[in-house]
């Protein structure tokens, strides 16, 4: 599978995509229809006929745990984890057999690195200077406040002025007219670094329906100086092909379905905005950058990806979840004592993380909160949850009973103040504001609790494995069944 193309025949084999033959608006129509179908779990959608355009509309890829794990190229996402996890073992080799697995892993990492060829699919079609006309893309309008038709499923790639280091991000952008668009960077991103450190124009290339991995790759919370397109090398199992763009100074994926090719100056904002986020709020019009596109290329017969976003559970959920299973292991390397994580979709991804500890030492839980805070994109986390090694962080709720039973809020709230998301709305300032750590292990007599803590209640193993065996004679149809039966009795 070298690209979207692959990705769909895929999906169409394994009865995870429905074609969408009747004529359907790309203002708003569109959305509506991915939104019910995403929220019920449903399968990605291609419309074949966007009211007004030739070019067909793909939503909803990623919208399932089987297509997130399909795209990125492994049978689950623990499987994947796992990979990583044996990537990024420190240990030192002690024997030959270990220093040769060690070499052998080296060696398998330079084998993913991007790879540049002359020519590429994604150029098949040219369109440059006055010609350009982003019309020719049948762009969502997803919500009826946002501020106009965006682009939401964008790879942008740019260059270090400095360092000309690359990087692959996703930032939406707005249309405003047939050759410019918003470029929505915020302040904590690479690229908007790169923007501030440019002495003159910064040039841009904009990826739109890449390979899954290579689109999933421009989300993740990569390490600095880890370039993205290694990773989606290493996701693929294979270098990634990419071409020069063909009116500036980078390169992108060669199969690509569309290029946008042009730049931003530094001097120049323009109004962007507002736009229906995965916060399930409109993100307020503000000042943003303005990409100028001095070129168009695409593929023959090209297909636009879009994604939509909004109240969660939606596409972008399976995305934030593949991130939370993949950098765990990395999360690991610096916080070994962290046994498991969980994002809740309800948390939008940067509210609430909750992650489960070998406890080992008064206030130990405190220093998993501040490591959080000082860790990556996970700086932006506005509720901390630290519970005990036994506690299954993915069973909301006993996550809920051991919370609601083992806080004492005096004791074990911990409230500081640092960088928020820019989207979040309900801090007074816009980038920074007051976040919470809810320390919910069980609390040791060194931290302060004198009184003697109870031991949980849980049933004798050798009770429980008979009553397993005898449990589907007992005619009981499985206890949610029986206890729907108690509460609904005559």
């Amino acid at each position: 599978m070298k690209d979207l193309r692959d990705f769909i025949k895929l999906l169409q084999a394994g009865k995870e995509l429905v074609h969408i033959d009747a004529e359907v608006d790309a203002v708003l129509e569109i959305s509506e229809i991915t939104d019910r179908v995403s929220k019920r779990g449903g399968p990605a959608l291609l419309f074949n006929r966007p009211k007004g355009h030739r070019v067909p509309i793909l939503t909803n890829q990623f919208g399932s745990e089987s297509r997130m794990a399909a795209a990125l190229r492994c049978s689950s996402l623990e499987e994947l984890a796992g990979r990583i996890a044996e990537l990024t073992a420190l240990e030192m080799p002690q024997g030959f057999g270990d220093r040769l697995r060690a070499l052998g892993r080296l060696r398998s990492m330079a084998g993913f690195g991007p790879r540049t060829i002359k020519e590429g699919l994604c150029q098949e079609i040219v369109y440059r200077g006055e010609d350009v006309d982003l019309g020719l893309l049948p762009v969502l309008t997803c919500w009826p406040g946002d501020g106009g038709p965006f682009i939401t499923l964008p790879v942008v790639f740019t260059k270090h002025p400095v360092t000309g280091r690359r990087n692959a991000g996703m930032y939406r952008l707005q249309v405003f007219n047939h050759n410019t668009t918003g470029m929505h960077w915020h302040i904590h991103k690479d690229a908007a670094e790169h923007y501030r450190r440019s002495p003159g124009r910064l040039e841009v290339a904009v990826a739109i329906g890449t390979d899954p991995a290579v689109t999933y790759a421009a989300t993740a919370p990569l390490p600095g100086g880890l370039d993205e397109m290694l990773f989606a090398g290493f996701l693929r199992g294979g270098a990634v092909e990419m071409v020069r763009c063909v009116s500036v100074d980078l390169e992108v994926p060669a199969h690509t379905e569309f290029v946008l090719e042009g730049y931003v100056d530094p001097d120049e904002t323009r109004l962007e905005g507002p736009f229906g986020d995965h916060t399930g709020f409109y993100s307020p019009a503000a000042q943003y950058p303005v990409f100028h596109v001095t070129a168009l290329t695409h593929r023959k017969d090209p297909i636009y990806a879009a994604t939509l976003v909004g109240i969660p559970p939606m596409e972008d959920c399976y995305l934030a979840k593949a991130t939370e299973r993949l950098f765990l292991p990395l999360l690991r390397l610096t916080l070994p004592e962290v046994v498991d994580m969980d994002l809740p979709a309800a948390g939008v991804f940067h509210n609430c993380a909750i992650l489960s500890i070998r406890k080992a030492y008064p206030m130990h839980a405190r220093k998993i909160m501040h490591a959080v805070w000082g860790t990556g994109q996970m700086q932006f986390t506005k509720c901390v949850i630290v519970v005990d090694e036994d506690v299954d962080v993915h069973d909301y709720q006993s996550l809920a009973f051991h919370v609601f039973s083992n806080v004492d809020p005096k004791r074990d709230f911990l409230f500081t103040e640092g960088p928020l998301d820019i989207l979040d709305h309900s801090s007074p300032h816009e980038g920074w504001g007051s976040k919470v750590g809810i320390d919910a292990t069980r609390t040791w007599p060194q931290e302060g609790h004198q009184r003697v803590w109870p031991e949980k209640l849980v049933m004798d193993p050798e009770v429980r494995a008979r009553i397993d065996t005898l449990w589907p004679q007992l005619g009981l149809d499985g206890p949610q069944q029986l206890l729907r039966r108690w509460i609904h009795r005559p």
